[in-house]
């Protein structure tokens, strides 16, 4: 189909929806699936675990903040908005940020968590930003892992010092105290050691910055246990810059010690603190008065909650000498040194504390981060404000339901709840802090919802602890398994897996050691196994590669038990195929539902790891025969991706890792409802897709951070792909159903216009008022919905170029090439100058009429466009309102067909093949109106009626050029004439009359004044309320309707007459020979 407009008619069309520059896209392999972009939904309602802040020395409303896995944020205002300024970095996960005391423009930061938990990621080393975290250059320790603390020289910015944790899981890598002299191109070791000693904490002295102070540590996480300490650790100090150090023993523990913070007093630099752990999670506080010479125990504090490896940072207040802060679960505070403590308040705070700052202008101010975020307090901790804008929430396992009209997604988080949200929501404002909201508390873990019964929502807290949640009551009713008398304790992995059966929704399989079914959602249990894993002992289990003595730094208590299941699927296919995945290297497998057994050795899966934790497993959904599982192996120090298919349930197995980065944990894998050989994969550092034609796996970044994916989710109504990530909440890939198709499509076509979902047909909401933030300031947060109305998702093959493009891109090659070219002749540059660049466009039609022309991005690759059920606006053009955007009334519910047009010198070309969609009805009033086509006709008739008033309207006005022309004119005359004078008084005074029936009094509205009797306008407004809701006009709207379309006739008709009348005074102003008026 061709459709040839006018080069003018083109021109409009495109300057309606202006000229909008395109987006650069990176060149690289995924940047065709870039229009697939990820959607943020948050929360915010609690926020995450922040590492560090820094408060600006000289501009106390700059903030920087780093969360544990959520990268690097600034905020200018306090808070009130934030930048992340990290995201296209290799790492997420944030250790420490320093400024240099001589540029505050210049930041170091450390990656890779600095606490010693179950769940960290890790970081590759070191970086350096010299414009205030716009940009970062990486400045070496690659292999350090986690950074604890960074300090800079005061007046020489070449000189730092790191104090790297190194690698929690394995000995070696780039551990210590570092120092460079050279603005970080080259690192020397000045303390640790290359096996299981790194360096935690570093001090200097604001007198001299020669004399330091460091606490070395030793610590090793294993799969099975917690070691927090070992005779490597130790307090040492320098008085020469770093060069050399002494170890510091006099009045300090002689015991092995566990992670040890050190503070300094602001007071007076001799005085030093330090709070160590020791063996089994004691420890103390402990003061030096001589510049850790000597030190004095000052009391048994230490901190607990998850372990003192979580915490244990010291810090002393800039405002009182001796006031010291104990980070841990519950804030320790000491106003005597260290000699006693007391819990800070934290009444309505989030707890797990981790970092702190301090105005100095303000000695009652304090900023606390912990595992909620950020919280302020003005008066000296009595009162909290949480800041609630920063969406930093580590899931580790979703869901999603079936519920209508929009899903709901519930994930477990990190120390957050379960919590629950709306995918979308049908109001102006998006998703807020207010449609999150919790149905369990504690560490959130695997939720599971019911299908075909979206008020049944099982989710737990740590260990197992499953409940089944009532989404009408509100109510939870714990259903954790319970041994019988006689039986061991069950052993549940911290993160215990819950799969609903896809034979029957009432039936749950959970899992301990063992496989527990049970046939009435958890009202009953039996278990179908024996105990699945190893059983391996993890008290007997080595550590820095041996066995250790039971009087040491142990720590097992906020950890996962060991030798655990952590995955089980049933196939679809067939009922009681099932598999199940264990924490210690084990796969087994019952065909008969548990009566029997058959365990893999992972010994025979080339490449696979002996004790390979399995993070995911799944029986395929098309083929009774093929499993998938998803390895981890990265307790044992290992990064690899593991993934790999077997095709005979279980018995061999293929590595399916293919191109996938090295060092990159994956998570989950989803394989696609509809076309078998589609799959998606979490990993630690996003989202990939492959398929049998796309030559590995592909990363799907548009949208969303480089991020830990712990959890994937198909919501299958809506082909919607939903990530759980480990530090920056929930995001959605809306409709992925392209990725279906896109690779079985001919290549050789221009454009590729996807099918289109049914979309639901409704009017928005605003339930807090106007504008998306509704007034409540710029620090509210909202996360997007979807683009209201229908969403399209094309390819284009090319780019379409104009002239001047495809000779200066010819130009550059020619350049490249080292060919000489010349200027090109006038005629080519003058057409160049008037040539109407190439555009894309969409057209929507109804009953083969064209409704709706949108302009699409013409980029190459796939891309998404939006219709708002909006028409083609059919008011004049004028040069008043040639540079709006506007439209017509919003159609109703249907049937309709998109096309993609390319508009080529003023010329519509199609492109691609016609795609038919449905309007659907959303949800009825509490009222039965009209029938959605009489509403959707009433909202024609009355923009029609607007448009001819418009119309009316403006040739009044331009009558009054007229008028004021034609009195012009007569002053001019070479006579007078009374008969010619009473005419055009009587004209100004009939225009006075229509102009004050059209609009009113001027009079009166200048000073607010009501007319007598409505004007069109008012009638016009009435009848336009109904535009508003899908109720349907009123019998008021109607009237209104009628009562404006009666005047407007009435205005009509005088107008004519005044036309006439002014026709008759431009002849009779011939005879007295004045000037001819003109129309223009």
């Amino acid at each position: 189909m061709r459709l040839l407009f006018l080069y003018i008619l083109s021109f409009f069309f495109i300057t309606e929806n202006s000229f909008a520059k395109e987006e650069k896209e990176k060149d690289n392999d995924n940047s065709i699936y870039s229009g697939l972009k990820f959607r943020g939904i948050g929360p915010a309602l609690m926020s995450g675990r922040i590492s560090d802040i820094i408060i600006h020395p000289k501009n106390e409303n700059i903030w920087y903040v780093t969360a544990g896995s959520g990268g690097v944020w600034k905020t200018e205002n306090s808070g009130t908005t934030w930048d992340p300024i990290f995201d296209d970095q290799k790492s997420y996960s944030i250790g420490c940020i320093s400024m240099d005391p001589q540029n505050s423009n210049v930041l170091w930061l450390g990656t890779g968590e600095n606490v010693g938990g179950r769940h960290v990621g890790y970081g590759d080393g070191i970086y350096k930003s010299d414009d205030g975290g716009q940009t970062w250059t990486q400045k070496g320790l690659k292999n350090s892992e986690h950074i604890s603390k960074i300090l800079i020289h005061p007046s020489n910015s070449d000189i730092i010092w790191v104090a790297s944790q190194g690698p929690l899981w394995s000995k070696g890598g780039d551990r210590g105290l570092y120092k460079s002299k050279d603005g970080g191109k080259t690192w020397q070791k000045k303390l640790g050691d290359d096996q299981w000693v790194g360096a935690t904490d570093l001090l200097i002295d604001s007198r001299n910055p020669d004399i330091l102070y460091s606490a070395t540590w030793q610590r090793h996480r294993t799969v099975a246990g917690y070691m927090g300490g070992g005779p490597g650790t130790a307090i040492y100090k320098s008085t020469d810059g770093g060069e050399n150090w002494i170890k510091l023993t006099k009045g300090l523990p002689t015991s092995n010690m566990g992670k040890i913070g050190l503070a300094m007093s602001y007071q007076n630099n001799d005085i030093i603190y330090a709070a160590i752990e020791l063996d089994r999670r004691t420890g103390g506080v402990f003061r030096s008065e001589d510049k850790g010479l000597s030190w004095k125990k000052m009391s048994d504090a230490v901190a607990g909650g998850t372990g003192p490896h979580y915490y244990q940072e010291l810090y002393t207040s800039p405002h009182e000498f001796d006031k010291l802060y104990l980070v841990d679960n519950y804030m320790q505070v000491s106003n005597d040194g260290g000699k006693t403590f007391y819990r800070m308040n934290e009444n309505e705070k989030h707890v797990d504390n981790h970092a702190i700052a301090f105005r100095k202008s303000d000695p009652n101010y304090i900023l606390v981060g912990c595992d909620g975020g950020l919280y302020e307090s003005f008066d000296n901790t009595e009162n909290w404000k949480f800041i609630d804008n920063l969406p930093l929430t580590q899931f580790y396992k979703i869901a999603v339901d079936d519920s209508k009209p929009f899903y709901k997604i519930y994930g477990g988080t990190q120390d957050n709840n379960t919590q629950g949200a709306p995918s979308r929501t049908d109001n102006i404002h998006g998703i807020r802090n207010s449609d999150w909201f919790i149905l369990l508390g504690g560490d959130g873990h695997q939720p599971a919802t019911e299908p075909g019964n979206p008020n049944i929502v099982y989710v737990q807290w740590q260990r197992g602890n499953l409940n089944r949640h009532d989404r009408i009551t509100g109510e939870n009713i714990n259903i954790k398994p319970q041994p019988s008398i006689g039986e061991k304790t069950e052993r549940y992995n911290w993160d215990s897996p819950i799969i609903v059966s896809p034979h029957d929704p009432k039936r749950i399989y959970f899992a301990s050691q063992r496989i527990w079914r049970s046939d009435n959602r958890g009202d009953k249990w039996n278990p179908i196994s024996k105990d699945l894993t190893k059983n391996i002992q993890r008290v007997r289990t080595k550590f820095y590669d041996k066995l250790q003595k039971w009087d040491n730094s142990w720590d097992l208590y906020a950890m996962s038990n060991f030798s655990t299941i952590t995955s089980i699927s049933e196939s679809p296919i067939v009922e009681g195929l099932i598999y199940a995945g264990t924490d210690d290297g084990l796969i087994q497998v019952t065909e008969d539902g548990g009566e029997s057994w058959s365990k893999t050795d992972f010994k025979k899966i080339n490449g696979l790891p002996e004790f390979a934790f399995v993070n995911d497993i799944k029986a395929d959904l098309f083929d009774e025969n093929k499993v998938y599982a998803v390895f981890d192996n990265h307790k044992y120090g290992d990064f690899k991706p593991y993934i790999f298919m077997s095709s005979n349930k279980g018995k061999t197995w293929e590595n399916i890792s293919e191109n996938l980065p090295k060092n990159t944990i994956l998570w989950r894998v989803v394989q696609d409802h509809v076309r078998k050989d589609l799959f998606f994969l979490g990993t630690e550092f996003g989202v990939y897709f492959k398929t049998e034609n796309s030559q590995g796996w592909v990363k799907l970044s548009s949208g969303i951070p480089n991020i830990a994916v712990r959890d994937l989710a198909i919501q299958k109504r809506q082909d919607d792909l939903v990530a759980g990530t480990f530090g920056r909440g929930i995001y959605i890939l809306d409709d992925y159903s392209s990725l279906r198709t896109f690779d079985l499509e001919d290549k050789n076509k221009e454009a590729i216009l996807f099918n289109t979902k049914d979309t639901y047909w409704y009017l928005q909401k605003r339930v807090l008022g106007g504008r998306k933030k509704a007034s409540q300031g710029d620090s509210y947060f909202v996360a997007d919905n979807p683009p209201y109305g229908v969403n399209f998702t094309y390819f284009l093959n090319e780019k379409y170029s104009s002239s001047k493009e495809k000779r200066i891109n010819a130009e550059k090659n020619l350049e490249k090439e080292n060919k000489e070219f010349g200027v090109p002749s006038w005629d080519t540059l003058d057409k160049e100058e008037i040539e109407v660049a190439p555009s894309v466009w969409l057209f929507i039609s109804s009953n083969n009429d064209i409704i709706k022309k949108i302009k699409l991005k013409n980029k190459k690759g796939i891309n998404r466009a939006n219709w708002d059920f909006s028409t083609q606006s059919i008011t004049p053009i004028t040069s008043s309102n040639i540079d709006r955007k506007m439209s017509g009334p919003k159609v109703g519910i249907g049937t309709y067909s998109s096309q993609i047009f390319k508009l080529i010198e003023g010329e519509y070309i199609a492109i691609s093949s016609k795609k038919d969609f449905y309007l659907k009805p959303f949800q009825r009033g509490a009222l039965k109106g009209s029938s959605n086509a009489e509403v959707v006709a009433f909202w024609n008739d009355v923009y029609n009626l607007k448009v001819r008033a418009y119309e009316l309207s403006d040739e009044i006005k331009n009558s009054k050029k007229e008028i004021d022309k034609i009195i012009k004119s007569y002053h001019l005359a070479k006579t007078t004439n009374s008969s010619v004078e009473k005419s055009i008084k009587n004209l100004s005074e009939n225009y006075n009359k229509i102009n004050i029936k059209l609009n009113g009094s001027k009079s009166r509205s200048s000073i607010g004044e009501q007319n007598d009797y409505p004007s069109l306008w008012t009638y016009l407004w009435s009848a336009s309320g109904s535009t508003n809701s899908s109720y349907g006009p009123t019998d008021t709207h109607k009237q209104s309707y009628i009562n404006a379309k009666s005047i407007l006739t009435e205005i009509k008709t005088e107008f004519k007459k005044l036309e006439n009348q002014a026709d008759v005074i431009k002849n009779g102003l011939k005879n007295i020979k004045a000037p001819i008026v003109k129309d223009y």
